[in-house]
């Protein structure tokens, strides 16, 4: 199936089967009883998702909707499961992807204890290049999720992101010298 920038695969609360992100990026979204939403995963290609249902069902634990394009394959919660009951390899496969997943979230954490607010956004500018080139991060995110995403408050990704774009006064000394 393809989902196109902005559609929804899933709704927080809802159940249903699982799902292999085969190309894309999705986001995970939560909604609290206010309304406010928190963007709380980035869901890269060969993730199965939900991950909290890879050895269980459990109803979605937030909504995903997709950041680009991206082409999901629809797993049978049925066959899924059965697999898991009959197939050793098919265990260590989840536990390897989760403990893939944990390692991300490790480092997650270390960038928003460890770097400036500059370096935080920086990497997560590359991170997402690696995914989206030539499209940028804020033509998928909004500067209210990246905020979410690295933690810090939107007004200071707005300053980092006019500061890096703005010239700096040495392209400003070349161009006046040509």
């Amino acid at each position: 199936m393809i989902l196109h920038k902005g559609e929804t695969l899933f709704r927080q609360g809802e159940s249903g089967p699982l799902y292999l992100l085969k190309s894309g990026l999705l986001k995970i979204i939560r909604v609290h009883e206010d309304g406010s939403q928190i963007l709380v995963n980035v869901i890269v290609p060969d993730e199965i998702i939900p991950h909290h249902s890879l050895i269980s069902p459990n109803p979605y634990y937030g909504t995903a909707v997709a950041l680009v394009t991206s082409e999901v394959e629809v797993l049978s919660q049925k066959e899924w499961y059965l697999a898991l009951e009959q197939d050793p390899a098919q265990c260590r496969a989840i536990a390897l992807q989760l403990q893939d997943k944990l390692r991300m979230m490790q480092q997650r954490i270390d960038q928003l204890t460890e770097v400036s607010p500059a370096e935080k956004l920086r990497k997560l500018q590359r991170w997402f290049h690696s995914y989206i080139a030539p499209a940028t991060l804020t033509d998928v995110l909004t500067q209210e999720e990246i905020g979410q995403f690295i933690g810090l408050r939107r007004e200071t990704i707005n300053r980092l992101l006019r500061a890096s774009s703005a010239p700096s006064a040495k392209d400003d000394d070349d161009n006046a010298s040509r």
